[in-house]
This record gives structure tokens, C-alpha cells and sequence, in this order.
């Protein structure tokens, strides 16, 4: 036998053989709990005791007081809909090292039974021999921030849906105003509305509210505001405005909160060492970051006084930091820090990242063939807003918009999105894991020169 080649493989951080072990297999109301430990007769075996336990507060308190006692090493769970929240919460408080795991990553062997006792002590099998990969779930800051951030952007989809429901209405009453507007929601359509709402029926001084460029357009919306809005419509449109005003209200109330919240995250330090050369950090072989106290703002700002101290990095001016970035706006980097969090160190290198935001491909490879499999689904919030941040940064003069100019020529629309989403990606890790630095665009004639 003739050996080609030997290749060395060393073992993750968490695939280790951990001696005292705790699974829970989780339900709704109740979770399958699995204690692998020693046998106290010293033979090497090892014993499992499963019981149930109860998904309520203070049983599972009970519970982490008895492992605590034990002196449980590890305690795994499986990602069940949101029901694994209170057993990860109460147990993490309690002190003990939980680990949340995909179920998908923990499926028993085909053929074998399946029961939820069984599923236990499989778990328990798997976290004592290190081979689960744990979930990346932040702390406790971060998910107080992720809520907020979560909830502002499915209100704002509501309150699309309901400028939607709005448009629908007034096509059912044969006014095309929304042909002549560019959006719904400007100021001189809301007025022409309330006109309707309040009785007014004449086009001509309907059309008499326009603002701005839209007063151009008179004698189309003098047609267009011809149609056949009654009472039952101008009674519904009431309905619809005062629910998109209240979930304005609301979206403004969750964005002073989150600004709040924020304030309050502490950020790690940077890494100690030299200070970087610019030069040398470069995103994904894109973009470079710049050192504080060079503070660039938009190309307006001007460096601190020779001798001043530099400021200190704060979540609020990390927002600021990202906002830099082409297509991404303070919304945006809000809701990207709720996601990922500020501690990059979960994240040993952007590829780490970018594959579990499922950015990139999957590699297959069987013998002498490899083929990139699908991206998966990954974090819809995160996935969203880098799409919304990619599809912006493509109608910019940047490098980023270069990028996306280059590639879509070949590679087409859908998969030229998530390259650039991958590289707006890349671009954060650098400047949430050195913070303090700032981003610097190498310009839309990079790669031309």
C-alpha cells in the first residue's frame, strides 16, 4: 500500500470527550431529560438515568440546583421551535454550560426506534463524544435588542401590507392615483385621502393639493382622481390610515428604544498587538478599514487634534461605523449588530461567519467531482436586510456597485446579490472584531487600475 499523502486533521474546540453529560430532548409542555455520568463502581461504564421534567420555571430551576449538584459539564438541548427559550435561559442562569444544537444535526440513526426517551440518550451519546456543532446564541443583551429590532421590521411589513390594502381600495373606487405618484405614502397623496375621506369629491381641487414636482403633473391627476369613492370606501380608508398611523407610532416608539438598548452594550476591546496597516486589512480582498482616530464621515469629517484622546468605542458609534458601508442605513446596522452581536470571537474568521449566514455555497465533493451545493436558509432576518443592503450598494459609484455590475453580466441577478451580500458581510466582521476602525472604499475603478 502506498500512501500519497497524509493529512492532518485536528479536532474543533468542542469535540472533546466530555465525562459528565445532560441532554434534553424538549417538548412543549414538558422535556425528556438524559444523565450520562461514570459508574461509581469505577468499571468504565457509564450510566444513563432519564427522566421528565416539567417545562415550567421553577421545576427547571429544581432541575439546574440538581445538575449544578451533579457537576454536569455540558448540558445540550435541542432546538424545538421557541419551547427550548426557558430550559437555555434557567439553565445558563443557574450557571451551567448550555449548549442549543439543530435538530436537523442530531437525527438517530435510519432504521432504529424512535422515541423520545431513545432521542435523549442519542443526544446525550453525541455531546459526551464532542461530535455536536452548538448554535450560536447570543447573550443576553443582544437578545434584548434582537427582540426589538425583530419586532420593528414585522411591523414595518405590516404597515406595507396595509398602504397595499389602501391601493386596493382605491383601485375598487376607480382612482389610479398611485399611477401618477411615484409612492402611496407621500405627503400629497395622504392629503388628497383625507380630502376623499372628509367628502371631498372634485378632482380638480383634489388635484390642487399636489406638492413639490407632483404639481406638474395637474392635468393627470385630474383624471386619475376621477372615479367613484363613496361612503363605504372613505369609512374603510379611515380604518387602514389609522392603523398605519398607529403602527407608525409604534415603529418611531421601538426605534428610540433600540437606541436606548444600545447605548448600553458594552463592546470588547480590541485585540492587543501592533497597530494594523491599513493596508493590510482587506474584507475579502475588497475593501480596506482604516485606524481610529482617523474619523472619516462620508468624506466630510476631519482627524481629532494632535494629542486628543480617541474616543471610545461605543455600540451606538459601531452603528455610525456600519452606516458607512454603501446600502446600509442606521435601521440596518441595528438590526444587523440584534443578529450577530458584537462579540466576533463566536466567529473565529468572516468565513465562519459567512457560512452560518449561509452566504455561501456547500461544497460536495465525491472522488474526483465537486459542486457547490445550495446556500441554505440560515438567519431570514440577517439574509433580509444584507439583501436590502446589496441591492442598495448596487446603485452606487463604489467598489461594491462595481462588483455587482461585474458579476451580474455572468453570473445573474439572484446569485450576484448574495455575492455582494456576502462581501457587505465579510466588510462587518473586519470592523466589528477591530473596533474603532472605519471603513474606506477602494473606489468603482479598483479593478481597472
Amino acid at each position: 500500500m502506498v500512501i500519497n499523502r497524509v493529512e492532518e486533521i485536528l479536532d474543533e474546540p468542542y469535540e472533546q470527550v466530555v465525562q459528565r453529560v445532560c441532554a434534553i430532548d424538549v417538548a412543549k409542555d414538558s422535556g425528556k431529560v438524559c444523565v450520562r455520568t461514570p459508574a461509581e463502581s469505577g468499571s468504565g461504564r457509564r450510566v444513563s438515568r432519564v427522566w421528565d421534567v416539567q417545562a415550567r420555571t421553577n421545576a427547571i430551576i429544581e432541575l439546574g440546583d440538581h445538575l449544578a449538584c451533579q457537576s454536569i459539564e455540558k448540558v445540550t438541548l435541542e432546538s424545538t421551535s421557541d419551547y427550548w427559550r426557558i430550559w437555555f435561559y434557567l439553565l445558563e442562569a443557574r450557571g451551567l454550560d448550555v449548549q442549543l444544537v439543530n435538530a436537523r444535526d442530531v437525527k438517530n440513526v435510519p432504521g432504529r426506534p424512535k422515541t423520545d426517551k431513545l432521542d435523549s440518550v442519542w443526544l446525550a451519546k453525541l455531546t459526551e463524544k464532542g461530535l455536536l456543532r452548538p448554535s450560536f446564541v447570543p447573550p443576553r443583551q443582544i437578545r434584548v435588542l434582537r427582540d426589538y429590532t425583530r419586532l420593528r421590521v414585522d411591523l414595518t411589513a405590516e404597515r406595507v401590507r396595509h398602504w397595499q390594502r389602501l391601493e386596493k381600495l382605491l383601485e375598487d373606487a376607480l382612482i389610479k392615483i398611485t399611477s401618477v405618484a411615484s409612492r402611496i405614502d407621500t405627503l400629497s397623496v395622504r392629503d388628497m385621502i383625507e380630502a376623499l375621506i372628509a367628502g371631498q369629491r372634485n378632482p380638480k381641487v383634489l388635484a390642487g393639493m399636489a406638492r413639490g414636482r407632483m404639481r406638474l403633473k395637474h392635468a393627470d391627476l385630474v383624471e386619475a382622481l376621477t372615479g367613484q369613492f363613496d361612503d363605504h370606501h372613505a369609512e374603510l380608508a379611515r380604518m387602514l390610515l389609522d392603523q398605519i398611523d398607529a403602527l407608525t407610532a409604534q415603529i418611531d416608539t421601538l426605534t428610540e428604544r433600540i437606541d436606548t438598548v444600545l447605548a448600553d452594550v458594552p463592546v470588547s476591546p480590541p485585540p492587543d498587538g501592533p497597530e494594523p496597516d491599513p493596508d493590510d486589512h482587506q474584507p475579502g480582498r475588497r475593501n480596506r478599514v482604516e485606524q481610529a482616530p482617523q474619523v472619516r464621515g462620508n468624506g466630510s469629517g476631519t482627524a481629532p487634534a494632535p494629542g486628543a484622546a480617541p474616543r471610545p468605542v461605543t455600540a451606538l458609534s459601531l452603528v455610525d461605523i456600519l452606516d458607512e458601508i454603501p446600502g446600509i442605513g442606521r435601521h440596518n446596522a441595528q438590526e444587523i449588530i440584534a443578529e450577530i452581536g458584537l462579540d466576533m470571537s463566536r466567529f473565529p474568521t468572516p468565513e465562519h461567519l459567512v457560512s452560518w449566514a449561509k452566504l455561501c455555497p456547500r461544497t460536495i465533493q465525491s472522488g474526483s467531482r465537486s459542486s457547490a451545493g445550495k446556500t441554505g436558509k440560515g438567519n431570514r432576518y440577517l439574509r433580509a436586510v444584507l439583501g436590502d443592503a446589496a441591492a442598495g450598494a448596487a446603485k452606487t459609484q463604489t467598489f461594491l456597485g462595481d462588483r455587482y455590475r461585474r458579476l451580474i453580466k455572468r453570473r445573474g441577478k439572484i446569485k450576484t446579490l448574495v455575492a455582494v451580500a456576502r462581501s457587505i458581510l465579510v466588510i462587518i466582521w473586519h470592523l466589528l472584531a477591530n473596533p474603532g476602525m472605519r471603513y474606506q472604499d477602494l473606489g468603482v475603478d479598483f479593478h481597472t487600475k
